[in-house]
């Protein structure tokens, strides 16, 4: 019956359908807590690989599986604190490796990505639903982990642990049931536009910040050689300490973008670095990225040039919108680029607290990026660049369609076409001027020759007429030349001298016979 109508038959909920709805939410809470379960034994082989590897470990299995715990909440975010320390004072550290942090969250996407499959919206599950049931399985997990750290040396601080655990997890879900069902974006086409130009200068912006920390570690690498040399001499640890800096490139990609923002980012209490320069503070911790600061002192030109990497981020949001904006008004077009701003300004802040945070106690608790200053500053650089271009580009957009609706409705101009008529038309003009050009046959003189028996004797201005005949021969001979000489050519079945005048053309007729002349007597 399928095949021969075409279509196919209703959805008839089977047995494993029927109990529809329960079924599949508890299928998506389990792919949660394995999803967690995935980025925590990742973490956990990591840790034991490098404990094993270590020639002097702190401490047994159990120090190593609270560690790998410790390290895995702080990929979410959550701050941990360090108990055994110097002064005994416990000191927090909250700095998250961004890398070790795109795992677990990717994991979390995946789970809700494949929840909202088709199967899963055959059972019944709406798509929030089945999120929130894998997000509510990746927090059970987590919540578990967060009891069990706090045995260890590191205990999770439950308050930072309970606010961005929660955030990420459900930001990752969120994001991948919207990836399932095809990145809807809003159905109005100025938030649509005002989404697509927030996230292009946002990734304008991480690629010159990329750029300026790759520059800058190239140019202090000898110094960033000798921190890894003395952090650690033997390989096991000079691995773990490259590792660290692996995980930690992303903060200095966030770091370099609110440097060139022009914020900055701090390095404990008193000691802030800015394109404006870097001022005398205590030193900053002995670690192989930090070998990377600028020098103190005042900053020059090639500091200040930095500020290029905000104007053109700004720049291709506003020519994002305002070339989406030639058939909106100005207002449309202005909010729609305050709109790609705020949302610009909004993630950069978002990065900025994920790549920062405390690293002790005392000068150090504030280490990083400052998060509302960096979101502010590309705000203000997206408004202020941002704004203006978009609405010159709309302008410009504008005045390019009213021309091309000119062209549309000018007439077309009209051009004869080429053919054999053209081609006659020249020759005729060119045998006219020679015609005209040719000089008068003078009159005899008196007393010369007289005209032969039978020939008719004609001078200009005679009220005679030329004798039929007289320069025809001529005529047509320099006819016969100019043909020859034409590059146009005509059709093959026009007559050689259809175009001349009525005046050049022979007597209709038998041609007449010469005069004879009487021969002279023998």
């Amino acid at each position: 019956m399928t095949h021969l109508t075409g279509q196919r038959p209703p959805l008839v909920p089977d047995a494993r359908v029927q109990g529809g709805r329960p079924a599949a939410l508890a299928t998506a809470f389990v792919r949660g807590a394995v999803a967690a379960g995935l980025g925590l034994g990742a973490f956990t082989v990591l840790v034991i690989g490098a404990w094993v590897a270590s020639p002097y470990p702190d401490s047994g299995p159990g120090g190593a599986l609270h560690t790998a715990a410790g390290i895995w909440l702080l990929a979410h975010g959550a701050d941990l604190v360090r108990l055994d320390t110097a002064t005994g004072v416990p000191a927090p550290l909250g700095v998250s490796p961004l890398l070790l942090t795109a795992l677990p969250l990717w994991l979390a996407h995946r789970a809700a990505r494949d929840t909202a499959d088709a199967d899963d919206a055959r059972a019944g599950s709406p798509p929030v639903a089945g999120a929130a049931a894998v997000a509510s399985g990746y927090l059970l997990v987590a919540a578990a982990v967060v009891a069990y750290s706090e045995t260890g040396a590191f205990p999770a601080d439950l308050l930072s642990a309970g606010c961005w655990i929660p955030l990420g997890v459900l930001a990752a879900t969120g994001a991948g049931a919207w990836t399932a069902h095809g990145r809807p974006l809003p159905g109005r086409e100025q938030s649509a536009t005002a989404l697509r130009a927030g996230g292009l200068a946002l990734l304008m912006l991480l690629g010159g910040g990329a750029v300026l920390a790759g520059l800058s570690l190239l140019w202090h690498v000898g110094d960033a050689q000798a921190s890894l040399d003395g952090l650690a001499g033997e390989w096991s640890g000079r691995a773990s300490v490259a590792f660290l800096v692996l995980a930690l490139l992303p903060n200095a990609v966030v770091w370099g973008t609110a440097y060139a923002l022009g914020p900055g980012f701090s390095l404990g209490t008193g000691a802030l670095v800015t394109p404006l320069g870097f001022g005398d503070a205590p030193a900053p911790p002995d670690f192989p990225l930090l070998a990377a600061l600028p020098g103190h002192g005042p900053g020059g030109w090639p500091h200040a040039a930095t500020a290029a990497v905000p104007a053109l981020a700004a720049l291709a949001l506003g020519r994002r919108v305002g070339r989406a904006a030639r058939s909106w008004t100005g207002q449309e077009t202005a909010l729609s680029a305050l709109a790609g701003a705020w949302v610009c300004g909004a993630a950069v802040a978002l990065l900025a607290a994920a790549a920062g945070g405390p690293l002790g106690s005392g000068r150090l608790t504030v280490f990083g990026p400052v998060w509302w200053q960096a979101g502010a500053a590309a705000v203000l650089w997206a408004m202020g660049v941002g704004l203006p271009t978009a609405l010159a580009v709309r302008a410009w957009g504008r005045r390019g369609l009213r021309k091309a609706a000119e062209r549309a409705t000018a007439p077309e101009p009209v051009v004869p076409p080429a053919g054999p008529a053209s081609a006659r038309t020249f020759r005729s003009l060119t045998v006219a001027l020679s015609g005209l050009l040719r000089p008068s046959v003078p009159a005899p003189a008196a007393g010369g020759p007289e005209p032969a028996a039978g020939e008719a004797s004609w001078a200009p201005g005679a009220d005679s007429s030329p004798p039929v005949g007289a320069g025809t021969a001529g005529a047509l001979a320099e006819l016969d030349a100019l043909d020859a000489l034409d590059p146009l050519g005509d059709d093959p079945g026009d007559e050689s001298y259809g175009f001349l005048p009525a005046a050049w053309e022979p007597p209709a007729g038998p041609p007449a016979e010469p005069p004879v002349t009487p021969s002279d007597p023998v």
